[in-house]
């Protein structure tokens, strides 16, 4: 694309918004991080990739953990950074990641603070990804193979991480409408007809902010 774009979505687990993450980045021919974050962050920061991911997205987790595994991890020299806990150190090295990946140009990212990390860039559009509960307990029970009791109870452990990882780190509220530009119910447009909503509202703020 000719102009930068960067999108952050946020997104209920079972409300297809990876999907539609990585939809929206072919359409717009741009690229996607998701998981490839985690990767990308232990490469730059040193820490194991199982660490990291352990601790991706999720709240502080205990402190006797952080202090056992925190042997594990590598890379960082400076006394500020190696006396963090290890989580502290998974949340900084995919913050720095973030704006790395985004300084280089037009991208789309989920989750991780991504909107709070980027949130003095001028081109940052961040968009949350919802959809009703039953719903979204129907779709997780049938692409996961298990119950709607267990569905249920995935999706609000999940969504209870998400959001004390995203309160935890950034001064919003998860979820919040105040949060992002845009809040977008993926039930109601599907996966293609949503990724169709999110590109004409790009579209029309990009052409409001010129």
């Amino acid at each position: 694309m000719s102009e930068k774009i960067i999108v952050t979505i946020g997104r209920q687990f079972g409300s297809n918004g990876r999907k539609i993450a990585f939809k929206l980045a072919e359409d717009l021919g741009i690229k996607c991080y998701d998981k490839e974050l985690i990767t990308l962050a232990a490469q730059e920061s040193g820490i194991n990739s199982e660490i990291m991911e352990y601790h991706d997205e999720k709240p502080t987790s205990s402190f006797l953990y952080s202090m056992v595994m925190d042997s594990a991890s590598m890379g960082y020299s400076s006394p500020n950074i190696l006396n963090m806990p290890l989580n502290h150190k998974v949340y900084l090295a995919e913050f720095e990641v973030i704006k790395k990946i985004a300084k280089e140009g037009s991208c789309i990212i989920v989750g991780r603070c991504a909107d709070y990390v980027l949130k003095d860039d001028p081109d940052l559009i961040s968009i949350f990804i919802y959809a009703p509960l039953q719903k979204r307990i129907s779709f997780v029970a049938a692409t996961e193979s298990i119950s709607e009791s267990k569905a249920s109870t995935l999706i609000h452990k999940t969504d209870k991480n998400r959001a004390n990882y995203y309160n935890y780190y950034s001064d919003k509220k998860w979820a919040n409408v105040e949060s992002y530009h845009l809040s977008a119910d993926s039930s109601e447009l599907d996966i293609d007809g949503t990724v169709e909503l999110l590109k004409s509202y790009i579209k029309i703020k990009k052409n409001t902010v010129q």
